[in-house]
């Protein structure tokens, strides 16, 4: 019990020191600011990540693994045995990272959904992506594909195919509309929802259960190959946002203020869109549908550090990543040797918070 409170106070830490400097002078965004705050949120991922190593259906003394580490890795008798190392840095590592990645990726996409809708309730999904890749992921795994790439890239076609959907129904000839996009993707998400059901419906019950803890999010699986396969999406999707995050405060204001500011918001929409999406629909693909990672983390940094994307942007990916950490840790811990998906924590943590923050938006 001490340790999982320890390890939230380690997540939390950065929420009660931001909140108690939060003030007029800190609304100003500076490059040192930024900086700042990026290095200070990548320590706490790092304390997470280090942290998290520790706990798992085999107890693994923090001490022996110090002197392992202090006595250099090839020595195998120096604190750890072979299968310690095997079950730290072959298992545990591999899966903490993917967490931060698979984190990092849905919040970033968060913030862009809620910027380009200026919809504080948006979230990855709302335009149906997961939905698509959930669909393709099913249909690969219940012909007996299995997890492997043939179910990440049926599931990564999906979202690819949704994203096109969705846009083809919300463009017209000269522009696309925020209010009609969301329409599309509440279309395109109930269509594909159905599609899920019936995929489900129409399985045997060992495929059935495969099926239904991958929907609700699953990180078990993950390995090294997932884990560059996701970070580099994910590095190359932040950098085209990252661009336009200038763009993306003005277009948050209002469309017709970026216009007379010169900012191009058809095609910078369109771009952060794809972008979004793309990292969205990565994130699905290997590790399954796990909700309101993009809806809490943006309104948390947000509330916190204010609404300028150029630091709103890296602060929410870092705390993205530390919050799926211990939400995986948890999942994989919580009823050990079983483990839970980690979208059922998730959806724990993100319900009551979406309730909360409908009756303050009411």
């Amino acid at each position: 019990m001490l340790k999982y409170l320890f390890i939230l106070l380690i997540l939390f830490l950065p929420v009660v020191i931001l909140s108690g400097k939060r003030g007029k002078s800190d609304q100003v965004v500076t490059l040192a600011r930024v900086i700042r705050v990026s290095f200070f949120l990548l320590a706490v991922v790092f304390l997470i990540a280090l942290a998290s190593l520790f706990f798992g259906s085999s107890q693994i003394d923090a001490f022996s693994v110090l002197q392992w580490l202090t006595s250099g890795v090839n020595e195998t008798h120096a604190g750890l045995n072979s299968t310690n190392e095997t079950i730290l840095f072959s298992i545990r590592l591999p899966r903490i990272i993917f967490a931060g990645i698979v984190g990092g990726a849905l919040a970033a996409a968060g913030v862009v959904f809620q910027g380009l809708l200026r919809n504080p309730l948006a979230d990855p999904y709302i335009l149906g992506i997961s939905s698509g890749a959930a669909v393709g992921a099913l249909s690969a795994l219940l012909l007996g594909i299995g997890f492997s790439l043939g179910v990440s890239g049926s599931a990564f076609l999906g979202a690819l195919f949704t994203i096109v959907l969705v846009y083809s129904i919300a463009r017209t000839k000269t522009e696309l509309h925020s209010t009609t996009l969301l329409l599309a993707g509440v279309i395109v998400n109930a269509f594909f929802s159905a599609a899920i059901m019936f995929l489900i419906a129409t399985a045997s019950d060992k495929s059935l259960h495969n099926a239904m803890f991958w929907l609700m999010g699953d990180l078990s699986l993950a390995q090294w190959p997932e884990n560059a396969l996701a970070g580099f999406f994910l590095i190359f999707g932040f950098m085209i946002i990252y661009t336009y995050a200038r763009h993306l405060n003005l277009i948050a204001i209002s469309e017709e203020t970026a216009l007379q500011l010169g900012v191009p918001v058809e095609r910078t929409k369109v771009i952060l869109l794809l972008a979004a999406s793309l990292i969205t629909g990565v994130a699905v693909s290997v590790s399954g549908i796990i909700g309101f990672v993009g809806l809490i983390v943006p309104h948390m940094m947000r509330m916190l550090l204010g609404s300028d994307h150029r630091l709103l942007l890296p602060s929410s990916v870092l705390f993205g990543s530390a919050f799926l950490m211990v939400a995986d840790t948890f999942a994989r811990t919580i009823i050990a040797p079983a483990e839970l998906p980690v979208g059922v924590i998730t959806a724990l943590c993100g319900a009551p918070y979406f309730i909360y923050l409908l009756r303050r938006k009411a």
